[in-house]
């Protein structure tokens, strides 16, 4: 059982320039980090994402939900795990702080990521094969589907793992092929013309067959100029994703995404502010077919479900270190599912946790196995680091989820 819990605030410089976008210009890749050890000797590891500055208050609210953990038996919390991220999401002083939002749900994501660490290093696998071998009621039981029964029931969640069962042994294939990736790495905000160009050449060279570029900047034409280099460089058969993190309010989004479609991007990224689902309707209305991905600021499974529900998304970015983890990740995908929206998340954790999570959701729920992002900036701080070759993440043998730091073991 759960003996000791520990947090940890792990921030890490980056090279000038890298992570770099239209509203984080020098952002300090951080993790919040917890620690649940048992009495035999395994530690569980997660984490939630942040940019620096208020990661010290994620520590100490993780502090509170793990605490909370301690005495319990691994196997026995994550049978009914639905409940306890229920009550944990909702404790009545904290949720006064969100609700289901900000640094108290990151923390959650902090506690719930430790706990199917934990799970998967006490039954000796990793984390994608725990997940897949789930049976589908043992899955809905880890989730907390309040909030969705006008959309998703638990009868509806368990009917979505059953209609993909029959078929999961014919996408098993995946594990020993690898799944895609894409580079966001190429055209971070403050790199040159010249960089993004260098890099782009690089990325085709190595085996990526999509990219992403940042864009939003104070003037347009900078950004279509160097969507159309990213373009000329990768040549036209390269998906070519652009990112605005938020930063155009809506008539400037109309404007300029109407601009930038003469480059044929696969899909235009956080346009607008997060929590304005109904502007997101209006322009992808407006640039249809041109399609929106749409997730990294989206705190919450409920926010999804309005987003799905208005049809504005053409891809989900979900991100298990940004909302309350890995069961709030799956209970995301299965919404997905069923409004056969694709989940391409975004990758706050570097990859290492989110390799598991999109083979599950495409052996045992049959989304589509696009790509999934690759930022390769922290690779040396992991005890494990996801391996990428010809552009395709090699699946992860270790038991866990991928997610152990050197500095903290």
């Amino acid at each position: 059982m759960i003996k000791d819990i520990f947090t940890f605030d792990a921030r890490f410089p980056l090279d000038e320039g890298t992570g770099s976008d239209a509203v984080h210009r020098n952002p300090i890749y951080s993790y919040a980090v917890t620690q649940l050890k048992d009495d035999s000797g395994l530690t569980g590891h997660g984490f939630a994402f942040t940019l620096g500055e208020g990661n010290d208050l994620v520590c100490k609210a993780a502090q509170f939900y793990a605490q909370q953990l301690k005495g319990k038996d691994i196997e026995e919390l994550m049978q009914d795990f639905g409940a306890v991220f229920h009550r944990f999401a909702n404790e009545q002083q904290f949720r006064w702080l969100g609700p289901h939002k900000g640094v108290v749900h990151l923390a959650l994501a902090s506690v719930t990521n430790a706990c199917y660490d934990l799970w998967a290093k006490k039954r000796g696998v990793p984390l994608w094969k725990l997940l897949i071998d789930l049976s589908p009621e043992q899955i809905v039981n880890t989730l907390d589907l309040s909030y969705l029964e006008d959309e998703l029931t638990k009868e509806d969640a368990l009917q979505l793992l059953r209609n993909a069962a029959p078929t999961a042994n014919s996408r098993q294939g995946i594990i020993q092929q690898g799944y895609p990736g894409y580079d966001t790495s190429i055209g971070w905000f403050n790199y040159s013309d010249d960089k993004v160009r260098e890099n782009t050449r690089i990325a085709v060279a190595e085996g990526f067959t999509a990219m992403k570029l940042k864009v939003g900047s104070t003037d347009p034409e900078r950004d279509i100029r160097r969507a159309h280099i990213v373009r000329e460089a990768a040549g036209d058969k390269v998906k070519v994703m652009l990112d605005a993190n938020q930063q155009w309010t809506l008539p400037a989004a109309l404007k300029i995404c109407r601009e930038l479609q003469s480059m044929n991007p696969y899909w235009i990224e956080e346009p607008t502010h997060p929590d304005d689902v109904l502007a997101h309707k209006t322009l992808a209305d407006a640039i249809a077919p041109t399609k929106l991905a749409l997730g990294e600021h989206v705190p919450n499974r409920i926010i999804f479900k309005n987003y799905l529900q208005t049809g504005c998304a053409g891809f989900i970015q979900v991100d298990a270190v940004r909302v309350g983890g890995v069961s709030e990740f799956i209970t995301v995908s299965l919404l997905c599912r069923k409004y056969g929206i694709p989940v391409v998340p975004h990758v706050g954790d570097m990859g290492q946790l989110h390799q598991h999570l999109v083979l599950f959701n495409h052996v045992a729920m049959d989304h589509p196995a696009l790509f999934l992002e690759h930022i390769p900036h922290l690779q040396k701080h992991f005890v494990h680091p996801v391996h990428i070759s010809n552009g395709v993440y090699i699946t992860p043998q270790e038991p866990g989820s991928s997610c152990d730091l050197k500095a903290y073991q």
